[in-house]
């Protein structure tokens, strides 16, 4: 409180004393109880109402004492149960966070994490997969800048995310303790199996296997691939201590159309702890048809590439590169991508007037704009020479197909000609543009039809960065494979358009997301909000029958039916209000990832502690672990001195205490005859 504040607060003192001692006191007859009460409250009042037009700032201080925080994190997976370490890993789990003396030095808080991290409410060892690198990457962000120990209670064996070694901040030290029988059994074990979904009729498709052994003895082991009761492929695979692991590479043919299921199969003479994991049940669809892609380009650019991965991540594609005048029959070809047309590509126009075959046009900075106003009539281009960068904007009204937004108003943005861009018809805008966050009211991404004749508009280049951006995001190209994926679906398919629409897929591995959506129509062909989709889905075998209601997204309706048991199911999507259905099939695959295990992953905690400079322990030294943390001097606690400076004017109990006093120094007046 400054000198200023002090004097006005004495000056206020004196104005309050000296008209409560005028007004009661001076000259007055007699100074009973009640003359001085008055005088008292009159005084309080004046004083009290100086004070809120003073209005000093009042300054408390406190300490705060701040712990080093100890996140102690225990693996919910099914694992831990399947090594029959679920018990012990509970035990110490509750050792630790329970533990007196680590309460008093650290900031104990317990999470669990199986797919996700969350926290320890609810520990119950059923997780579907294990990922230890979510509960780095959610330790990073819970705790920024900060310096704290992390107790990691797992078994190690991780089944989805990144390498989770590197995962944990460096700077933190992690002490695993793990938990599961360490003892070495011999065990066999398919690790992993590679397989295309979608293999062609009449040809052959690739599987690659890895294959694992644990053991201190040289064995001699039988590899199978069946399909029911016919051996498609047999071999002799040797291990010894030295020799512990295999990579086989099997050519299978795709002799019938439909759904094949297929089971890989790793046997020996030796007995084995866990055989569950010598199988593993795969499926590969064999289809008798491929979408073949024309795109066709007369100048080199880095789009060309990217478009043709994304478009062939589907096996059910092929894209073949070609200049213009290399085209000598558009018959081959089921959809047309022309990037950046100019004058050479007048043959293909020409000979498209006949062939009718959709086509995909892309244009960018080398794109003849005149030629493409005498050779299409869906839009009108009145560009200038001037470069210009587009960003895109989602239309989540866009009912063409289902597409979820990808996070297209992150890409980068794609560079065409400034001008503008007017339809003469009726488009489908899926992407609009905007200049600097500023809209266009013009198409990025539009689709047209016109006489049974689809065609697609994509007015920018440089989409290899959106696919690179997706990437970098989200550490896989699949988002965006996917879009392009249903843009080529769409123009590859000359069906009328149904009021419902279900997509699913044929097969899904058990503990795998499955994930139905829908779209149902109205008659004029929009997207009806209003629609109620139910789904039943029957056990092939069992023919119990479970029903959901679909739930309504941006662009779609959608069900998760996640925690089905293997085995084959049909389903029919049926919208209650108009009776319309869809029925189909598919086929969840027998696959528990979490039961691959035999012993826990020592090897790779270990690793994980010495990334950290931290330690690895066992169960059964949890007592030297908590010493060890007691004992780490790195670790202390600060305290914080708190300064909170507030106004008077927010006290409100001065206000009422105020206003208190005014009350009853008015009824003691009335009640004394003084009024």
């Amino acid at each position: 409180m400054n000198t200023s504040t002090i004097l006005l607060l004495l000056l206020s003192i004196a104005i309050a004393g000296g008209l409560s001692f005028y007004q009661y006191l001076y000259k007055a007859k007699s100074r009973n109880n009640t003359t001085l009460l008055l005088a008292f409250l009159r005084f309080f009042s004046i004083f009290g109402l100086l004070l809120l037009l003073i209005n000093p700032i009042i300054t408390r201080k406190s300490v705060e004492t701040v712990k080093t925080p100890l996140p102690i994190i225990i693996d919910n997976s099914a694992s831990i149960a399947d090594l029959k370490a679920d018990r012990q890993a509970m035990e110490v789990f509750q050792k630790l966070s329970q533990n007196k003396d680590l309460a008093e030095k650290f900031d104990v808080q317990t999470y669990q994490f199986d797919t996700d991290f969350l926290p320890s409410d609810t520990i119950d060892f059923k997780g579907s997969q294990s990922n230890i690198d979510v509960a780095a990457k959610s330790l990073k962000n819970i705790y920024k800048n900060q310096f704290f120990p992390t107790v990691l209670i797992s078994d190690g064996n991780q089944t989805s995310g990144e390498d989770y070694v590197f995962g944990f901040n460096p700077s933190n030290k992690v002490y695993p303790l793990v938990v599961g029988d360490t003892a070495t059994y011999l065990d066999l074990r398919i690790s992993q199996l590679n397989v295309n979904k979608y293999a062609f009729h009449k040809n052959k498709f690739p599987v690659e296997v890895f294959l694992n052994y644990a053991g201190t003895k040289s064995i001699n082991t039988t590899f199978k691939i069946t399909q029911g009761n016919s051996v498609l492929n047999e071999q002799t695979v040797a291990f010894s201590p030295s020799r512990k692991s295999a990579t086989l590479n099997v050519l299978l043919p795709a002799d019938r159309v439909g759904l094949q299921l297929l089971k890989a199969s790793i046997s020996s003479k030796e007995t084995e702890k866990n055989v569950y994991n010598n199988t593993k049940n795969f499926a590969v669809e064999v289809i008798d048809q491929k979408t073949e892609v024309a795109l066709i380009s007369s100048i080199s650019h880095p789009d060309l590439g990217a478009i043709k991965r994304s478009i062939e991540s589907n096996a059910q594609r092929k894209v073949t590169l070609l200049k213009p005048k290399q085209i000598n029959s558009l018959t081959d070809y089921n959809v047309l991508i022309l990037y950046q047309p100019n004058s050479e590509f007048k043959p293909v126009f020409d000979q498209n007037q006949n062939a009718k075959i959709n086509t995909w046009i892309i244009t960018g900075n080398d794109t003849d704009y005149n030629f493409l106003n005498q050779h299409q009539d869906n839009f009108d281009f009145k560009m200038s020479g001037q470069k210009e960068d587009y960003l895109a904007s989602f239309d989540t009204q866009f009912n063409l197909f289902a597409l979820d937004n990808i996070g297209f108003e992150q890409f980068p943005p794609l560079e065409n000609p400034f001008g503008s861009i007017t339809a003469s018809g009726n488009e489908n805008v899926l992407l609009s543009s905007t200049i600097r966050n500023i809209p266009t009211n013009q198409p990025l991404l539009a689709f047209t039809e016109n006489q049974g004749r689809r065609t697609a508009y994509l007015f920018g280049e440089n989409i290899w960065k959106w696919r690179a951006d997706s990437y970098v995001d989200k550490k896989t190209f699949a988002d965006f494979d996917v879009f392009l994926d249903k843009t080529i679906q769409y123009l590859a398919s000359n069906n009328a358009r149904t009021s419902l629409i279900v997509n699913h897929e044929r097969f899904y591995n058990s503990g795998e997301g499955i994930e139905i959506t829908a779209q149902y129509f109205n008659k004029n062909y929009e997207l009806d909000e209003k629609a109620r989709l139910t789904i039943s889905v029957t056990n092939s075998k069992t023919k119990a029958v479970k029903r959901y209601d679909l739930l309504r997204t941006s662009n779609a309706f959608k069900v998760n039916l996640d925690g089905l048991a293997a085995g084959n199911y049909t389903f029919t999507v049926k919208e209650l209000n108009s009776n319309s259905s869809y029925s189909s099939s598919f086929e969840v695959l027998d696959f528990d990832i979490e039961k691959q295990f035999v012993n826990p992953d020592w090897n790779k905690l270990n690793q994980l502690a010495n990334q950290t400079k931290g330690k690895a322990y066992l169960a059964n030294q949890s007592d030297t672990l908590i010493k060890q943390l007691l004992a780490d001097d790195s670790y202390k606690a600060v305290q914080k001195t708190l300064v909170k400076k507030s106004p008077l004017i927010d006290w409100i109990w001065l206000l009422v205490l105020i206003a208190i006093s005014l009350a009853a120094e008015w009824f003691i007046r009335k009640y004394n005859g003084l009024l």
